[in-house]
């Protein structure tokens, strides 16, 4: 195994050695899948209380106040209620964005039976907390029926107003296209183009 290899996480011993037929291999196969999807569940968690903790704790000390500046009008806070996308674009398919958050959560479901690479878990955990995030928002915020609007509050001067959810999916998907140009599969092997 290259220094590469063990850098970006490649297969178990117990996969690498697939079709040895010993049980020992099996075991230690199933061992690191569990690992992997620990680590997965362990990151989303993280993930979505953060936000769900900073969208409660802004909405009640924030909201119908003037902006809160961090570093002065650099960074502020500011709660704004997004019924579209990012940018605020689509705030009319609102039911649409609703639909993918649930279709990714169910994605990385399907997915996560075939982890073995933790760089793989670490990046899927911040996708599906994202998504729960955000998809908490839309079934659960006003005005209800799938359509509720996204809490966002962190507002730079010059970008859009964005939330710790949107953060998550950011930071996973950078990770995500990190690990494919690096040729690591979510199952562990490493592929050389």
């Amino acid at each position: 195994m290259t220094e590469a290899e063990q850098a970006i996480g490649t297969p178990d011993a117990g996969k690498a050695e697939e079709g040895a037929g010993t049980s020992a291999a099996g075991a230690a196969s199933g061992a690191g899948k569990r690992r992997r999807i620990g680590v997965l569940i362990a990151v989303a968690a993280f993930a979505y209380l953060l936000d769900l903790g900073s969208k409660l704790a802004v909405v009640a000390k924030l909201e119908h106040h003037a902006p809160v500046e961090v570093i002065g009008t650099w960074l502020q806070l500011e709660v704004i209620r997004n019924r579209g996308a990012a940018f605020g674009m689509g705030e009319a398919m609102t039911i649409v964005f609703t639909v993918i958050a649930a279709a990714v959560i169910v994605v990385i479901a399907r997915l996560a039976r075939k982890l073995y690479s933790l760089p793989w878990a670490i990046a899927l955990g911040m996708l599906l907390g994202g998504a729960f995030g955000n998809l908490t928002d839309r079934v659960f915020r006003a005005p209800g029926d799938l359509q509720g609007a996204v809490v966002d509050f962190i507002a730079p001067a010059h970008f859009a107003v964005f939330n710790l959810a949107d953060s998550a999916i950011v930071c996973g998907g950078f990770l995500i296209v990190i690990l494919s140009f690096r040729g690591l599969d979510p199952d562990g092997t490493v592929h050389k183009d």
